[in-house]
């Protein structure tokens, strides 16, 4: 898992891009059952994170993209 705990060192294309692997992975989360949910290959961004933490980290980024404007 990648250090998110200082989002204002990413640029805004990759904080886009953290959060629409997040939003993906929240609908795959939804869609699939625990057993059938893929596991995310170790150099993946969102490795080492469940549910919750995706749906908190989002909110971080949503609000650090509002912060920018």
């Amino acid at each position: 898992m990648k250090d998110y705990s200082d989002l204002k060192v990413f640029n805004d294309k990759k904080l886009r891009t953290i959060r629409n692997n997040i939003n993906n992975r929240l609908v795959s989360f939804k869609s699939n059952s625990e057993k059938s949910l893929k596991a995310l290959p170790p150099s993946h961004m969102l490795h080492g994170l469940d549910e919750a933490q995706c749906k908190a980290l989002l909110e971080r980024v949503f609000k650090e993209l509002k912060t920018r404007g």
